[in-house]
């Protein structure tokens, strides 16, 4: 899985980097299919908002979080594409 990081307003520093590879190493235990990653980091006063955009073998995953922290805003990320994953995985194997 390759992750593209891209801040807007925003000093991408080693350890926000490093959050971010570890958290989004998580997904990939539930789904491997995820063929590479947009995350963009965008602070506007005192917003910190996260989105990313998964690409996948047949699909496009998109989210977005917004709190006062950039580390909890990309918890919350996390855990909205992890809800959306698991559902997409449950699509694909549902066979009748």
């Amino acid at each position: 899985m390759q992750i593209e990081i891209t801040g807007h307003h925003v000093d991408i520093t080693d350890a926000l980097r490093d959050y971010i590879e570890s958290k989004f190493s998580k997904l990939k235990r539930h789904f491997d299919k995820v063929i590479n990653v947009h995350v963009i980091l965008t602070v506007e006063k005192k917003v910190q908002k996260v989105e990313a955009t998964l690409h996948m073998s047949g699909n496009d995953v998109h989210a977005e979080a917004e709190s006062e922290d950039m580390y909890a805003s990309v918890d919350t990320l996390i855990d909205k594409l992890d809800r959306q994953i698991m559902k997409y995985k449950e699509k694909m194997t549902d066979h009748r």
